[in-house]
């Protein structure tokens, strides 16, 4: 095989044989030749439905022609200025428009990068050195928030990482995720010093696991009664559960808001953004520095103001959900007539099946950390081989996208279907 030759071989020059954990799975991953559509294809020519899309970005799916396009035409006219350009201010209305909570906005170069720049600028609005997250969820991979961490930090055992000072996350609460009350008495406990809570408002590093019932609301109110700001990282739900992301799907607006991914259109790009009055602190107009080399890149710029045209003209996000309602209801069927203990559990087009104890529902980190990651995994070669390409990872979300059709979801069910069955 040649994947298995290329594995050893990247191994050689690359911690792991990968550019990203999760990337590695056993006995070696699949080399990716070339993606389209809903297909990806390995090196040794085997094709594949492709769950998994690049862990969210992909809400087109692979090689869209209309994007590339105009990343064609703008790499004609060069592909790094280091100098403002139109087609930021373009962007930027864009997303204003479909974010009523955001007023301003700063593009920087992935969704790590916009946390880290938006946790500082909470900070120094509110002059406060404490923030609370989610246990399990999942900010990026710098030191402020690798701590009790979703994605592959959840994946290989180590939701905290080794070269990160105490000092670093000395001043990172965490409380679990649909647990309102536990919020209230982390922020009533630490009263005057806390400067922002950030959450995933749905948790897509760990599951995916939505909110449920009004705990978006409540954790809105409880921050507003705490004077604390709210932050939603919305890297993974925003353009994808509707246009106004998260915040409009829940009817919950943030004070600060974090992108990435989709809005990119599958190149490099994260970014925060918020009312006026907190923006207008970001260096050079205030005294919260933020600075990048590749931010505004004008090919990622080029790619996500496209991709979110073609969102907004074919109502893709209405789409995809309504394949994702279709696949959590064919897969809950499926377990419940196979008798394999399991949950299925997402919102919109995202999904994913639980291996819980009893079927037991997953509300937070703690129940997921719960489920058989090893059965997960058998159960994930065995749709490889079925050709159906899933995260490799029970802590990972199932992404479907516009690339779709509902041949593709059907071939899916039945492959669920006589794996589980198998089980």
């Amino acid at each position: 095989m040649k994947s298995e030759k290329l594995f050893e071989l990247t191994s050689r020059y690359m911690p792991g044989g990968v550019s990203s954990p999760v990337r590695a799975y056993k006995p070696y991953p699949f080399f990716t030749v070339h993606a389209k559509g809903s297909r990806i294809y390995d090196v040794d020519g085997r094709e594949y439905i492709d769950y998994c899309l690049a862990y969210g970005p992909l809400v087109l799916g692979h090689g869209n022609e209309e994007v590339k396009d105009v990343v064609r035409e703008q790499l004609e006219k060069g592909w790094l200025y280091g100098t403002p350009h139109e087609k930021e201010i373009a962007l930027a209305k864009k997303i204003i428009t479909h974010y009523p909570s955001v007023e301003m906005v700063r593009f920087v170069n992935t969704g790590s990068e916009a946390t880290m720049a938006g946790i500082r600028l909470a900070r120094g609005f509110k002059e406060r050195d404490k923030i609370v997250k989610i246990e399990g969820g999942f900010h990026g991979a710098h030191d402020g928030v690798l701590v009790k961490a979703g994605s592959g930090a959840t994946t290989f055992g180590i939701p905290d990482s080794k070269g990160i000072p105490k000092d670093s996350v000395k001043n990172t609460l965490q409380v679990p995720f649909n647990d309102a009350a536990a919020l209230t008495a982390m922020l009533e406990k630490n009263s005057g010093e806390v400067a922002a809570v950030i959450i995933e408002p749905v948790m897509g590093n760990v599951g995916p696991i939505p909110p449920q019932n009004n705990y978006l609301s409540d954790v809105r109110e409880i921050t507003k009664e705490n004077d604390v700001l709210l932050i939603f990282d919305e890297v993974i739900t925003g353009f994808r559960l509707a246009l106004g992301g998260a915040q409009e799907f829940y009817g919950v607006d943030a004070d600060l808001t974090i992108l990435g991914k989709i809005v990119g259109g599958g190149f490099p790009i994260g970014m925060f953004g918020g009312k006026r009055e907190i923006m207008e602190l970001v260096a050079p107009s205030g005294a919260v520095y933020q600075a990048g080399t590749f931010s505004g890149n004008p090919v990622s710029i080029t790619a996500g103001l496209k991709t979110i045209e073609i969102i907004e003209r074919e109502e893709v996000p209405q789409r995809i959900n309504k394949l994702g309602e279709r696949m959590r209801a064919a897969l809950s069927e499926i377990l419940r007539d196979s008798g394999v203990e399991g949950y299925v559990s997402g919102v919109g087009s995202m999904f994913k099946v639980f291996f819980s104890p009893s079927g037991a529902e997953v509300r937070n980190y703690a129940e997921a950390l719960k489920c058989d990651k090893d059965k997960y995994m058998r159960f994930f070669h065995k749709m490889l081989s079925s050709g159906i390409f899933l995260p490799p990872s029970q802590f990972e979300t199932n992404f479907i996208s516009f690339a779709h059709n509902d041949a593709d979801i059907q071939r899916t069910i039945e492959a669920y279907k006589e794996n589980l069955y198998a089980q």
